[in-house]
Formats: C-alpha cells, structure tokens, sequence
C-alpha cells in the first residue's frame, strides 16, 4: 500500500511540476538531494562502525550476557505474567540488553523471536496479547547508552559536539518509555485479562 501513496505523490508532484514549468528545477532538486544523501551516509559511516565494533566486541565477551541477568529484576517488573525461565522471557531480556548496547542488528532478530514465543503463548492468536503490546512499546522507545546513529548524523553535519546530544537523548527516551509503560499497563488493566 505505501509503494502506491508514494508512487502517488512522486508522479503528482512532477505533473504539478510539469503543468507549472518547472520540471529543471524538480529534477534539479531531486538530483541535490540524492547527493546529500550519500555524502551523509558516507559521514557517519566511520562513527557508527567505531560504535557497532565496541557494542560487537562487548557482545562476543560475555559482556551482554552478564547486563542480561542485571536486567532480569527490572523485566520480571515489566512482564510480571511472563515465567523468568521462559524463552520468550529470555529473548526481551536479551532485546533490552541489545537496544540499551546499541547493537541495533542484534537486538532485531531478539526482538523478532521475543514475539514469537509470545505469540507461542498467546491464548487469542488473532490479537495481540498484553505482553506484546508492552513489549513493542518498549521496544520503539529505544533506550540507548550510546545512541551512535545521532551522534554519526551530528558529526556529519559539522557539529561541534555530536556526542552532546547523550543526555537529552537518555532523559527522552527515559521518559517515552516511562509514559508508554504506565498507559499500556492502564490499557491492559481496564481491558481484561489477556495475558501471554
């Protein structure tokens, strides 16, 4: 469906273009943008490789494993129906472990198993059980002690500081999932009982 709205809008912007005489200066402005767009990339290459290689590193000494059993007291906290030596228990535990890390190609295949084996114990299979729900709204919070991506973008960018950035990200992202816990916890409880 979205290739269609933005086929969409891409053929209607070049007949407004058309009907209008400007199709150059379109064109010319898609050409720009294309440029701008590699030579940002190109930018933060160096800084998000630096940080992935750390968080890589960290996760091939054990390192995850042990932020994994530190995290376990706040999941059980989280997904309080959901048994600690459960594998879907497991694999969110692991998921958290590898958003905080930023080891963002880690923590989606975690995340994709984590809601398997939710889905293994949802008793509705049509509908997202609580579980699920919470899970993904923790998920697109996206805690992050590092969030290496904005600092790349930052630094491509020219910016003084990029790593400035650290602390507003944290309180944000603290606060996002802070909010979007206590309302899917809310929605849960006046829902019913729906648990994984």
């Amino acid at each position: 469906m979205m290739n269609y709205i933005w086929s969409g809008m891409m053929l209607l912007s070049l007949m407004i273009a058309m009907w209008n005489g400007r199709l150059d200066a379109t064109m010319q402005a898609a050409f720009e943008s294309a440029n701008n767009a590699i030579a940002t990339v190109l930018g933060f290459i160096g800084v998000t490789a630096l940080w992935t290689g750390l968080m890589r590193i960290a996760e091939k000494s054990g390192l995850v494993r042990v932020f994994s059993r530190i995290i376990r007291p706040l999941g059980r906290l989280i997904f309080p129906n959901l048994p600690p030596d459960s594998a879907a228990f497991s694999a969110i535990s692991m998921n958290m472990v590898a958003n905080i890390l930023g080891l963002a190609n880690a923590a989606t295949p975690l995340g994709l198993t984590a809601m398997r084996e939710l889905q293994k114990r949802n008793h509705s299979p049509n509908r997202a059980s609580d579980e699920m729900c919470t899970f993904v709204v923790l998920n697109t919070a996206s805690i992050q002690l590092i969030p290496s991506t904005l600092i790349g973008i930052r630094a491509s960018f020219g910016s003084a500081a990029p790593s400035e950035i650290i602390l507003p990200v944290w309180v944000v992202s603290l606060l996002t999932a802070t909010v979007g816990l206590t309302i899917t916890h809310w929605c849960n409880k006046r829902s019913g009982v729906r648990h994984a």
